[in-house]
């Protein structure tokens, strides 16, 4: 039987993750499906009721790439509870009678550089440790290039004179840097692009609304899992800044959790797992940076987030931002999340036009 790498679809992320996988296993690799209603129900028809949101996700993405022939599966692993469901989602898939390989690439909530190199030479005998090298290097840069880009698209998405401006030139540099093997014309492709992003036309006033997005990682950069949350945002014309992207969770996060522990030391004394800290620290960044206000999000049954939430609440009073929380599970209404981002909206309009007063 022919092997076929699969994986959870994470918004763009598949792009540089799939590469990454035919790179090192010279292996036929096709991502997951892009996450759909169906995509929640499989998960929820045969997961645990009481584990997370993302479980119920990775589980129908894995259903879905098996159906379409998958015979490896992997996970990156790590985090919170994150940890432990490869081995119960495994279990599952195999009393559902599928047959199949399953890798997990973080062990201890920890990359294993030899460890990892030593799991890919299994799928891959050839496979020469400068080659792992290289390959892992060149996907940094690319994670980190798109995450670049998109930080500088939501800022600017929601005043763009020409619609799907901003998308459609992201897609096309996605396609280009896909293309390459190199990381010197990675870098060259993603030095073009940018300069052709900050050209794209844009009707940006100047006091307009800032919002900060904050919350658990993985409906943070998942799309579909907070309904498209970030676009809507968009068309009501607001700046938007979110946090958590896979280079901040990679490599930024280690270096900046002291200093996080540091500035949010009147409200924590040690951290709070996953990104419950970060989401503290986050508020106290708001203010100091002048957003207008804070929508936190997390999938039903977070425990991270749900030890976070009074704290959060807390700093955000003392901040006097508002603030708006959503929690996300498969029974969410999206007519629901428009309403009381309407209703957000407005709160925080109303606010800014009278502190502009103010200070006439």
């Amino acid at each position: 039987m022919k092997d076929i790498i699969s994986f959870p679809h994470l918004g763009d992320y598949h792009i540089p993750i799939a590469k990454l996988l035919r790179k090192l296993t010279k292996k036929e690799v096709i991502p997951a499906p892009p996450i759909t209603k169906k995509t929640i129900e499989l998960g929820s028809k045969y997961a645990p009721d009481t584990v997370c949101v993302p479980f119920k996700y990775n589980l129908g993405n894995y259903i879905e790439a098996l159906d379409n022939g998958a015979t490896i599966l992997f996970q990156a692993g790590g985090g919170c509870r994150y940890r432990y469901y490869a081995e119960v989602q495994e279990k599952i898939l195999k009393d559902l009678n599928y047959n199949f390989h399953f890798f997990k690439l973080i062990s201890r909530d920890h990359v294993r550089i030899f460890e990892t190199f030593h799991l890919f030479k299994e799928l891959n005998p050839k496979l020469k440790f400068s080659s792992f090298i290289h390959t892992i290097i060149y996907t940094v840069f690319f994670i980190y290039y798109m995450d670049k880009c998109d930080n500088y698209i939501r800022k600017n998405i929601g005043f763009e004179k020409e619609k799907h401006s901003f998308q459609n030139l992201k897609i096309e540099m996605f396609k280009k840097m896909e293309e390459t093997n190199y990381i010197f014309s990675l870098t060259k492709i993603y030095w073009n692009f940018k300069k052709k992003l900050k050209k794209l036309p844009v009707a940006k006033p100047k006091n307009t609304l800032k919002i900060a997005v904050i919350g658990e990682l993985y409906t943070a950069m998942e799309p579909f899992s907070t309904y498209f949350l970030e676009e809507e945002l968009a068309k009501m014309n607001i700046e938007i800044k979110r946090f958590t992207n896979l280079s901040y969770l990679l490599w930024q996060k280690a270096f900046h959790t002291k200093y996080m522990l540091f500035k949010s030391r009147k409200y924590c004394k040690y951290t709070l797992g996953a990104d419950g800290l970060d989401n503290v620290y986050r508020v106290l960044y708001a203010k100091k940076h002048h957003f207008d206000g804070i929508i936190h999000t997390k999938p039903f049954g977070c425990t991270p987030e749900i030890g976070a939430l009074p704290i959060i609440q807390k700093a955000a009073s003392d901040a006097n931002i508002p603030i708006l929380f959503f929690s996300f599970d498969n029974q969410t209404s999206q007519e629901g999340i428009k309403t009381r981002l309407e209703a957000f909206y407005d709160l925080i309009y109303l606010r800014k036009e009278k502190l502009c007063k103010k200070d006439i």
